[in-house]
């Protein structure tokens, strides 16, 4: 999924173990800086890893990280 030819989602709908670009990160201005410290950069490469109890583990910038799936839907792919 890394060239989606721009068809954009949520992170919540990607396949788990298939990289991803983030294309966007949403949210409040918070929101944002506080994503972007965990990797979620524009143009970086986010891998849902699996999805336990609300929360989306994703591999990004060589680290595993939970999110909850409202902070996973703000990251677009």
């Amino acid at each position: 999924m890394l060239d989606t030819g721009g068809i954009y989602m949520p992170l919540t709908l990607a396949n788990t173990g298939e990289p991803c670009v983030i294309k966007k990160v949403g949210g409040n201005t918070e929101t944002k800086k506080f994503l972007e410290s965990l990797g979620f950069v524009p143009g970086g490469i986010v891998t849902v890893m699996n999805e336990i109890g609300g929360n989306v583990i994703v591999n990004v910038k060589e680290s595993r990280v939970a999110v909850s799936k409202e902070m996973a839907a703000k990251i677009v792919v």
